[in-house]
């Protein structure tokens, strides 16, 4: 049975994470920034698996779902928070919102 490289799952997880923060940088869509955060979340959660894999350690496996937990509360908090800025600006652009002007 052939097994997969750690350096595999690294490169990947990184790939994943990169693409993530280039969402959270350059998009203004504020449902297309919560999924970047998402897929950098989910390239964090793939390091840990990998590395607990290897190690033969559960302990990174059990700390992936504390990460999705928090994801998990991020989205629903977040999903509220788009709903509200879209109920009152009728947008989810973040340039176009600013919440402290009256």
């Amino acid at each position: 049975m052939h097994s997969i490289p750690l350096e595999y799952y690294l490169a990947l997880s990184a790939v994943l994470f990169t693409i993530g923060s280039v969402g959270v940088l350059t998009r203004r869509n504020a449902i297309i920034i919560f999924m970047s955060i998402e897929l950098m979340l989910n390239a964090v959660n793939l390091t840990l698996v990998a590395f607990s894999a290897y190690l033969g350690d559960i302990g990174g496996q059990i700390f992936v779902f504390f990460v999705m937990t928090v994801a998990a509360a991020e989205a629903s908090v977040g999903l509220a928070i788009v709903l509200a800025l879209f109920r009152n600006k009728e947008t989810v652009y973040v340039d176009e919102v600013n919440v402290m002007k009256w």
